[in-house]
Formats: structure tokens, C-alpha cells, sequence
């Protein structure tokens, strides 16, 4: 798949996640609308993706939209998802992110075979436990709670110390999911367990993705493959 092919599938997925009809600008730019149903962000939010040269935006009502589209125009495609200078134009109170939004299809894939991978349910009690073990942070930020395929584990001794898995998104998507206990990072294991659940994905004609924040999560994603296409933020506004 080219990149202009791999950039539209994934533009496709957040138009249908907006919640309202809408499309990224063919000239560039950032296109506003107002969407009570938006998956772009938390309910009552603003929503920002950015991908490739163009954005979309959703506001929570049409009082929103014009105040939003003034202060976005004309910004740089990168300003759009820092938290920093948007909080100089918009009444910021909260924000999510930024984090980066990768993909990758089967010509990209740099499968990782660096530990033994098994497979288990996602209500695995040796899941569980692993998931219990880190901070409440880690097993938020990995999702892997919310997984809706197996696990891919690797284990040191009966213990799991690095899980992977995908939950499926709208457009036929594999949002991916992987975590590894903090004292085991640096061995390769989250590119192991990560590759076993892309793989698997692949294999369900799932277009694979990467969002993340620290810069450890992305060399991971860059070592298999991912190509990273945009960015994603969501910011509170003030009423």
C-alpha cells in the first residue's frame, strides 16, 4: 500500500469516528464542525486529528465552531495538536494528549521474533494478575483492559511480564495495545508481543494502529514498520 493509500484508510476511520459528515480539506487545512456524537474526544470536548497536511475538528456545539475555526485558521498543521500554543488562542482548562497516530500495512510489517509469544483470552487470570502488578497509569495508558482480541504474553518464569493485544475500532481497525512491567523494559519484549498481535491483525485484513505518547512507545512502533502519519489531541474549553 503506497502512503497517499495508507493516509486515506486512515483518514476514513476518524471522518467515521467525527460523528458528522465532514472531510479532511483536499488543499490543506482544517475543516470544523459541531458533533454531539464525536469519538474524536471525550464528551463536551474538542477533538483535533491531524493527518498528513490537513485536520479535522469537532466542537461539542455549533457555538463553538465559529470561535474555533478563527482561531485555527491559518496555524500550521503541527500547531494544531500542541497543547501549548492552542492554549495561547483557545480558553484551555484540560487537555488529553498530544499523541501520535502511526500505521502500517503488510508491505511495512518488520515482524520481531526476539522472545517466545503464547497466546491466551483476554480474560486470562495470568493477564489479570500482570495487568494488577503495574501502575494504574501503565494499565490505563496500554488499554490493554479494553482488548477485544487475545493476548500475545511473554513470561519470565509462570509470570507475565509483557502483553500485547488489539481492540477493534470502526473501518475495520486493530487499535493496538501493549505494555511491559517496568523493571523488564529495554529486552525487546514489547516489540515481540507487539509483532505477534500485529501479525495476527494482518491476517484479519485489520488496518493496524499506533497512538501513543512517550517516545519509547514510538521507537517500538517505528522498529515494526508503523509509519507515523499525524496526531491527535483533545482540549476542554472553558465555558
Amino acid at each position: 500500500m503506497t502512503h497517499d493509500a495508507l493516509l486515506a484508510r486512515a483518514r476514513e476511520v476518524w471522518l467515521e469516528m467525527a460523528g458528522v459528515p465532514m472531510a479532511f480539506p483536499a488543499d490543506g487545512g482544517v475543516a470544523v464542525a459541531a458533533s454531539g456524537r464525536s469519538q474524536l474526544c471525550p464528551p463536551g470536548w474538542v477533538g483535533i486529528v491531524a493527518l498528513g497536511d490537513a485536520a479535522i475538528v469537532t466542537v461539542p456545539t455549533e457555538r463553538w465552531v465559529g470561535i474555533v475555526r478563527t482561531a485555527l485558521l491559518g496555524l500550521p498543521i503541527e500547531v494544531l495538536t500542541d497543547s501549548e500554543r492552542l492554549g495561547a488562542l483557545l480558553p484551555v482548562v484540560e487537555v488529553l494528549g498530544p499523541a501520535s497516530l502511526a500505521y502500517l500495512d503488510r508491505g511495512d510489517f518488520r515482524p520481531a521474533g526476539l522472545a517466545t509469544v503464547e497466546v491466551v483470552p483476554g480474560e486470562d487470570p495470568d493477564l489479570a494478575e500482570f495487568l494488577a502488578a503495574v501502575t494504574v497509569d501503565d494499565a490505563d495508558e496500554s488499554g490493554l483492559v479494553d482488548i477485544t482480541s487475545g493476548a500475545f504474553v511473554a513470561r519470565r518464569g509462570d509470570h507475565v511480564v509483557a502483553a500485547a493485544g488489539y481492540r477493534h475500532w470502526p473501518g475495520s481497525v486493530a487499535h493496538m495495545c501493549v505494555l511491559t512491567k517496568l523493571e523488564q523494559r529495554g529486552r525487546g519484549l514489547a516489540r515481540a508481543v507487539a509483532s505477534a498481535a500485529v501479525a495476527d491483525s494482518l491476517e484479519a485484513r485489520l488496518l493496524p494502529q499506533w497512538r501513543a505518547r512517550p517516545e519509547s512507545s514510538r521507537r517500538v512502533a517505528r522498529a515494526l514498520g508503523f509509519r507515523q502519519l499525524g496526531a491527535q489531541l483533545s482540549i476542554r474549553l472553558e465555558p
